[in-house]
Parts: structure tokens; sequence; C-alpha cells
């Protein structure tokens, strides 16, 4: 007997090819890496830590399920027969948890929830047009990375899956993916929660290099931001429900989940409101990174695609922020200088992150410049574009194939 198939995580190991092998080894480091990353801060820690340790977990605890067939107890996504999948929700301990809140697209919703229940969003209301038009803008990259993708061979669910990332929103890109690509919804998901480095770290060099020194330091005048009252705030919850779910009726469970959680806090119901923001929101963002690390196996890194998701995500949120910066600019000239243009940066709908980075950029450049509360609307508002054109997609890639193949010419 081989000593080493008692240790059937090592065993394993010199039991596939080659490739299999180096690549579960790289995962693991990878994990102890986004461990680490989230540790300092660098990445979100409440993703990144739990996604580190299960892909550590997955990628070192993999064995012999029967005499010839590889495989871990973590969770297997592709089951489809019935019989097998009661067998399988018997055996891996994250397969419940992926089958009723992944796979039917609830976690997405019940992270919504918690990030209405601590969004501001008097600031949108205060200034709607500017907002909105700024989000609009932030929207380049969700829009022109679709037909990248397509040029590059994705079908166009692929491609609109993959180009919700510039969005910047991970729950969004999530919804996105399992109505319309879920056999990559692992990788698209795992480039879409690394989406905070890429904010922290290369959006303030596309500032510096694009944006004058002088300019970035911008006052706003925060006494033109007027009262709004929690009747006037509800009465928009409502209505802008309402509307939204109307025209977007496939994208209505996020619209319905971001606007539950505002018309909590609004209304104050703190027995709620302390659930959504709290056990809900935690609980559910932690249980999405532990399970996002134990799909993220070899056998899904070596898909073939993953490299080119990774380069498209990346394409997507550079130009989203591009976009945003250049509707500032535009917004900064007609102004004639009242409008700083970091406040598009926030249209890129990592609440509240992109809207952190503006204020701090805008303060680096100038110790009196207070435009946070300007960035916050712009932020919420990115979320409900962001949401807009995922519902966009969603209904014209499985409603209407017609009008995307008019539209790419196929």
């Amino acid at each position: 007997m081989n000593i080493l198939e008692l240790f059937q995580g090592v065993y394993t190991l010199f039991q596939v090819e080659p490739v299999i092998a180096i690549t579960r080894i790289l995962l693991i480091l990878v994990g102890a890496a986004f461990i680490y990353l989230g540790y300092k801060g660098i990445f979100e820690a409440l993703v990144m830590i739990p996604m580190g340790i299960a892909m550590i977990g997955v990628n070192a605890g993999t064995m012999y399920m029967d005499a010839t067939t590889i495989g871990n107890l973590y969770v297997d996504p592709l089951i489809t027969d019935n019989n097998t999948l009661m067998t399988v929700m018997q055996i891996k301990f994250l397969q419940p948890i992926y089958n009723f809140t992944f796979s039917n697209g609830l976690i997405p919703c019940m992270i919504f929830m918690g990030i209405g229940a601590i969004t501001e969003i008097n600031f949108m209301m205060a200034k709607p047009s500017l907002s909105l038009i700024l989000a609009v803008c932030a929207e380049f990259g969700t829009i022109f990375t679709f037909p990248i993708a397509m040029a590059w061979g994705f079908s166009p669910a692929d491609a609109a899956s993959i180009s919700i990332v510039g969005g910047a929103d991970g729950p969004m890109v999530l919804f996105t993916s399992l109505v319309l690509s879920p056999k990559l919804l692992v990788p698209i998901a795992v480039i879409a929660y690394m989406y905070l480095a890429l904010v922290y770290i290369a959006y303030p060099y596309i500032v510096k290099w694009l944006i004058p020194k002088k300019i970035q330091g911008t006052p706003m005048d925060l006494s033109t931001i007027p009262n709004i009252s929690r009747t006037e705030k509800i009465a928009f919850v409502i209505v802008a429900t309402a509307v939204l779910c109307l025209l977007f009726p496939v994208a209505s469970p996020l619209f319905a989940s971001f606007f539950v959680g505002v018309v909590i806090k609004e209304a104050d119901v703190k027995g709620h409101l302390e659930f959504l923001s709290g056990a809900l929101l935690y609980g559910a963002t932690f249980f999405l990174g532990f399970v996002l690390g134990a799909l993220l196996t070899a056998d899904t890194i070596l898909s073939g695609e993953v490299w080119k998701l990774l380069v498209l995500g990346c394409i997507s949120l550079l130009l989203s922020g591009l976009g945003g910066l250049a509707g500032g600019m535009i917004a900064y000239k007609l102004s004639k200088g009242k409008i700083n243009p970091l406040i598009g940066l926030a249209g890129v709908s990592c609440v509240p992150s992109t809207a952190k980075v503006a204020q701090k950029l805008a303060f680096k450049a100038n110790k009196k410049t207070m435009i946070l509360p300007f960035a916050m609307g712009t932020n919420v508002a990115g979320v409900i574009t962001t949401a807009i054109v995922a519902g966009l997609f969603i209904s014209a890639i499985t409603k209407y194939p017609a009008v995307i193949n008019w539209i790419t010419g196929g």
C-alpha cells in the first residue's frame, strides 16, 4: 500500500496531469494572497478572506470520491439530474447554500437589500439630473465592452455578462451571469469582486494623468444641496420601484431588493434595519465569498477563457472610469468650474468605494474641498443605471435575440 493514499490531498496531486496539479498549488497560493490582501485592506476583506480560505480548502482537499472519480466535498455547480442532486446535497456541505441562494439569484438580491439599508439617497435626489447624467457616462464600459467581447468570439449572453463588470457592482454582475451565462458565473464573479483593487489602485493614476491637479481640487458649494424630507424620499422610492419594475421586469428583483432596504432605512424600522444592514448583508456577503472560493478549482481556471474574461473585465472597468471622468469634465466646463469632475468617477457604482476615492483625490489636491455628498449622489445613481443596463441586456438577449443579431450584424 502506498502510504500517500492515506493523505488524499497530496496523493491526488500525483494522480492527475501535471498542469492540473500545478494549477491546484497555484490556486492555494492565490487563496493565501487573497487572505493577505483582504487583511491589508487592499481587497474587500469581507469577500476575499472567506474566498481565499475556501480556495485553499477546495484545492488542497481534493480526494477520490470513489474508485476512479476525483472530486471534493464542497460543491458541484453542474449537477442537473434531480436524483443525483439529492444525493450530492447529502455529501457536499456547501451544495444546499449554492442551490438555494446562488442558482436562483437569491444571494445578490439579499446583498442588495443590505446595500439599500446603508445607502443615502438624499444626495442623488438633491441633484438628480447631474447624478444620473454622470452615472450614464460611467456606463461607457458596460456598453462598449459588449461589442469588444462579441468580436473576441463570445456569445451575446456571455459578452453581456462580462460587460456588466464595468458597473463595478458585484451583486449586479452575479445576477446577470446567473441569468445569461451560468457556466461563466465563477470566473466572472471572481473578476467582479477583484474590481476594488482596480478602483483603489488604477483609478487614482487615471485621474493623475488626465485631470490637472488644480481642477481635481475644485470646491463645490454644499449649501446648494437642499434638505430632503423622509416623506419625499419614501415617495421617491415608491415611484422609482414602480416605474423601473414596469420598464425592466427582468431586473425587478434587484430594484425591489435595493429599494426595500432604502425604504426600511428611511422609515427607520429599527428591527428590520439592523437585520438588513447587519446579519443579512454580512452573512450573504460572507457566504458569497466562501462559495465562490469553493467553486474556483483547477478545472475552472483551465477552461481556456478565464484570461479573456480577466482582460475584458479590466477593459470594462477602465472604460467606465474614463467615461465617468469625461462626463465630469463636461459638467465642469458647462458649470464654469463649479462642478468637480471627480464626482463623475463615482458613477462607477461601487458603493461607496468610488465616491471615497473621488473625495480622497480631491482632498489631496485641495485640503478645503468636500465633494463626498455630491459623489455619493452619483454613486447611488450608478447603481440604478447599472441595473437598467443589466435589465436591457437580459431583455434583449432572452426575449428579442433578433435585435442583438441585427445590432451585431449576425
